[in-house]
């Protein structure tokens, strides 16, 4: 896709209605000759928009106003250039555990979760936070996670995880400054409430350190997943990480996790992990399909925002 088209439809899919100064920000690059023409020197996966805007903002520069933005971008490139190259998008949005609970919550207990593109770990404690569905309220500790559900009950329990573990070709750590710095630089300007809840959860993290391992989702996924209890079940999960992951890796990865014991749970864009006879999803925003075992069960919003079931 050429880089103008990757950045105006990050503007209507992603960003508009949900971050104005993204989309109007996303917009302007998708039409500036300069910009793009840089940006094409980079890697395509480096090219992201997330991951541009997030490398400005670490750096010190302005998102508000497009032609500040441009201005600092083209002035220190050198500068851009080399975090571009050497960073991904790490989001490690906890607003994405609201979308995993429903699926949690009733599997046999207890569970061994295991994240593959763990980031720093803030999702390997779905068990910590606390839910809001609508007026329904799950767990009274942590950062309250709000998620619009459609088209099921809500969860009434959270689950009983007994081992956590993740995976990263790059593991963060909440107890250096550093690596929370480009976590909370991924956090849309908008969003005040998402870097709340990214401190809460980074709370209680660095208070109980989950297991984080540094490695390839295909090459050291088995050695890891042979270390949970053989008493739990073992819970395989990834959120928006698969799109980073070229084609034939993505492909090696699920048949590997398609044949280890437990079960597999994806929060991936449907042209990622495709599902065949999807219904259209509920609007125009972009949605990512949760499934179970290769099952799709629901179209969901990328932060966690709202979930619509489709599955049984």
């Amino acid at each position: 896709m050429p880089t103008g088209d990757w950045f105006a439809q990050f503007a209507a899919g992603e960003a508009r209605g949900v971050s104005p100064v993204y989309e109007r920000l996303a917009l302007a690059v998708s039409d500036d000759g300069v910009l793009l023409r840089l940006l094409d020197t980079v890697p395509p996966p480096k090219r992201q928009p997330n991951l541009l805007f997030g490398v400005v903002r670490l750096l010190g520069g302005p998102v508000h106003d497009p032609a500040a933005f441009h201005d600092f971008t083209v002035a220190n490139w050198t500068a851009v250039e080399a975090q571009l190259r050497v960073r991904a998008t790490q989001t490690n949005e906890v607003g994405r555990c609201a979308l995993l609970l429903p699926v949690l919550a009733r599997l046999p207990q207890p569970l061994a979760l295991l994240e593959v593109g763990a980031s720093a770990g803030l999702g390997l404690f779905p068990d910590r936070y606390r839910y809001r569905y609508g007026g329904h309220t799950v767990g009274n500790g942590g950062p309250v996670l709000g998620c619009d559900l459609t088209g099921a009950p809500p969860p009434t329990t959270l689950p009983r995880v007994v081992w956590r573990a993740g995976l990263d070709l790059n593991p963060l750590d909440v107890t250096d400054p550093a690596d929370v710095a480009w976590l909370e630089a991924l956090i849309w300007p908008e969003h005040e409430h998402r870097r709340e809840r990214l401190r809460a959860a980074a709370a209680i993290a660095a208070a109980d350190p989950p297991v984080l391992v540094r490695g390839d989702l295909v090459d050291d996924l088995p050695a890891l997943a042979a270390q949970a209890p053989p008493d739990a079940t073992l819970i395989v999960f990834h959120t928006s990480v698969l799109y980073q992951v070229p084609a034939p890796r993505r492909t090696a990865f699920i048949d590997l996790v398609r044949g280890l014991p437990g079960h597999w749970i994806s929060v991936e864009g449907a042209d990622v992990v495709p599902h065949p006879e999807l219904p259209a999803p509920p609007g125009t925003e972009l949605h990512n399909v949760l499934a179970l075992d290769g099952a799709p069960l629901a179209w969901t919003r990328a932060h966690g925002q709202g979930m619509t079931w489709i599955g049984s």
